[in-house]
Formats: C-alpha cells, structure tokens, sequence
C-alpha cells in the first residue's frame, strides 16, 4: 500500500485528491494537508472585495466533502519537508510519512518586496478570501469619502487577469454608487503593455483592453517599477522600451489594489535541489521533481520560465486549464508507477481564461501559452461575466461531490467552440 501525500487543498490540490481517489486502487492511503480547514475559490475573490460575494458563497469546509470519499484531511501548516527522508515535519512536530508527494501549495505572496506594499502595508490585495474581506472593509469606508485610486500589479507579477478584473468591477461597483465621477482611476502594471498578461499579449488583447480602459476613464502606466508605497502615495519608476527611467512618478490615492509579485512558500523554497531561486519547484515533462522522483507538482508553485524579457520583470501566469491537465498527467503517472510502468503522461503550456469586467468580461485562449501559438483567440462580451459565474458555480459542485471530472475540457472548452486541443 503506497501513501501519497497532497500538500495544498486549493483550485489544484483538491481536485488531484478527488481523481487519486478515482483512478488509484482503493488500498492506497490519500492525505491532504493544508494550512487551513477550508477551500477557497480564489477566482471569485474580485466580487468578494467589493461586496458582490460573501465568504460562504466561494469557501467550504474541507473535511466532511475528504472524508466522504475515503480521503484524510490534515489542517496544519507544513514547517518542513524532509525530502530525504520522505515525510513532512508539520507545524505541532508531528512527522507524516509519504511515498509520493504532490506539491498544489500556491504561492507566496512577496509583498515584503516592495517598502509599504500589502495589507500590513498600505495596499490591499484580493489573493485570499482574507485579504478580500478586509479589502471589502476598507473599501466601505473608502465609498464614504471617495478619491484617487490605484489597481495594478506590482514588479515581477505574473497573475495579471485579476489585476485587470478588479479595475473593471471597482469601476462598475463606483458607477452603479454614482461615485465613479470621483474616483480618478489608474491602472499601474509591471507589464510592457495593456493586455500584456505575462504572455505577450493575446489576438488583440492590447487593442481591446486599451479601448476598454479608455471607455471607462481609466489611465494606466506601463511598464510601471513600483519602488515603495506610503500612506496615500505611491512611488513608479516608468521604465521605457530599453529599460530606461522615462519619467518618475509619486500617484496620490485614497485606495489602491495591487497584486504582488509570487515566490515559492518556505516549506518547499528550503529543500535543496527542489526549486529554483524564487522558491518555484523545478518540474520535468511528467511534473515530477528533477531531484526527487517520487515529488510532484502543480499549479502556480511550479517553475515555468516568462514568456520574454521584459524591461520590468514579469512572470508566466499558470491559468484552470493548464493547472487540470498538470493535475490529471500527475494522476496518471503515479497511477502507471504504482503498476510498474513508466510515466508518459504530459501537462500542457495551453493558457485559457475567463476575465469578468463588471457586467461583461473578456476571454483568452493562447494554445501553446508561449508564442507562436496554433490558437490565438480573444473576446470580450457579457456571455464571458455568465460564463465566469456558471464556471464558479460548477467548480463548487464540483469541490462539494468529489467529482473527478475534467471541467475544462468537458465544459469550458465546448462552451468555446473549442473541440479538441493539442497537447
């Protein structure tokens, strides 16, 4: 009987437990462990900051859903991973063996980065539900005296989506409160350009964000080094196509959002020959650990290399496809190892997401993510805010009934128009 450990029970870790549990013999032990006793939806986190969802609406308790399938659930935070010696030290001392170990940890959120930055600072975020909720907070007191505002993405950011996502619903949120006239808003991102998105665009996704921006009033500055946040004031190097300083700015706001920039959490940066410098696992074709062969990993935590250098430092995001198929290669290929046979399962690189603006949204597919690419596809329209709130809706059944179910590619891509996809 093998024991196979998933360390992070979020948008990966829960759905891997789920299809462990379908695919492997049921003699083989499935423990998830997670800092905290309950799933989050983070994409649904942008409604939750401006009130349009409540903490019950997008988390749920993870225990009683694990266990109804045979699964154990451990809600600690993980202080060590003795790779060696094949157990996690958890934060009580107390050790829990593996055989095999899937790394869905998510990421660090390095707002120590930047002097001022996050919410012990004086910007807030929208990166979990807590972060959300006291954004939510603040934001109601904002609205009582409303001014300057400021929503972007920090130096070395690789999640834009929801950067772009939060500026569109806070602009419709203050629209529908017949404050937006104001609130003069600015859009501040490490990316070289609008629609950048850390892949170097998508179709036409700087043409029509830019369009979008300029519809609803919205300034932006690109290529944006943010260098230190003070209390109602933010300091920007703006960096030109060479990466020379083009002018310096110093914003005045009253509230501000920015995403920070990611490193890998601690437990995983420290064990040697895992990661690369940021703390990201080092992963081969199978997402198993270069180093250790019966580590896998998934998800945000992963190393995967920017798309292209650019003057301000910007990552490759990791979007719901890819993170699924990355699940579903890892399934597959403990399933094969138990069996004696080799790995020959892949994770693919394709990026496809659904962007909500308010009461519209925007969706991208970049098959390959890095270019040149077979599909390069973007569109915007309100059938995307329906889709992205049927897709919220799905994923917590989903989580709820264990179901093993591939959602993208049995829904997300169908609703598209897109059939069949290339590894």
């Amino acid at each position: 009987m093998a024991h196979i450990v998933i360390l992070g029970a979020g948008t990966g870790g829960m759905p891997a437990a789920y299809e462990l549990r379908a695919k492997i013999d049921k003699s083989h032990k499935i423990t998830v462990v997670n800092a905290v006793d309950y799933f989050q939806f983070v994409p649904s986190n942008p409604w939750a900051a401006v009130g349009w969802r409540k903490r019950e609406d997008i988390t749920l308790p993870i225990r009683p859903y694990l266990e109804k399938k045979g699964i154990d659930f451990i809600a600690q935070r993980v202080d060590r991973i003795d790779a060696e010696g094949n157990q996690l030290v958890l934060a009580d001392g107390a050790q829990v063996e593996y055989d095999y170990l899937i790394i869905t940890t998510g990421p660090k959120l390095a707002f120590e980065e930047i002097p001022g930055a996050g919410p012990s600072g004086f910007t807030h975020s929208i990166c979990t539900i807590d972060h959300a909720e006291k954004t939510w907070a603040d934001y109601q007191e904002f609205l009582k005296a409303p001014g300057p505002a400021i929503i972007g993405a920090m130096p070395a950011a690789s999640c834009f989506g929801p950067a772009y996502e939060f500026a569109f619903i806070f602009n419709k949120d203050l629209q529908r409160r017949k404050l937006r006239n104001k609130v003069p808003l600015t859009f501040v991102t490490s990316e070289p350009y609008i629609g950048h998105m850390g892949l170097g665009g998508v179709g036409d996704s700087k043409g029509m964000l830019e369009s979008d921006l300029r519809n609803n009033d919205i300034k932006w500055i690109c290529n944006a080094k943010v260098t230190k946040v003070e209390d109602g004031k933010m300091f920007i190097t703006e960096l030109d196509e060479a990466g020379q300083v083009k002018k310096e700015h110093e914003l005045p706001f009253k509230f501000s959002m920015m995403l920070p920039a990611f490193k890998g959490v601690d437990a995983v940066a420290q064990v040697e020959g895992l990661c690369n410098p940021r703390g990201f696992v080092l992963i081969d074709e199978f997402q198993r650990s270069k180093k250790y062969r019966n580590i896998f990993s998934a998800g945000v935590c992963v190393a995967i290399p920017p798309v292209e250098v650019t003057p301000v430092p910007t990552g490759a995001p990791k979007t719901g496809y890819m993170i699924e198929s990355m699940i579903t290669a890892i399934v597959h290929n403990i399933a094969a190892d138990l069996e004696g046979k080799p790995a020959d399962a892949k994770g693919t690189w394709n990026a496809i997401c659904l962007a909500d603006m308010g009461d519209t949204g925007a969706a991208f597919v970049a098959l390959p993510q890095i270019p040149p690419r077979n599909v390069n596809w973007f569109k915007k329209g309100k059938w995307v805010h329906l889709a992205k709130v049927a897709f919220e809706k799905y994923f917590m059944y989903k989580m709820k009934n264990g179901t093993s179910e591939p959602l993208y590619e049995k829904h997300v891509l169908k609703a598209l128009g897109i059939e069949r996809l290339e590894k």
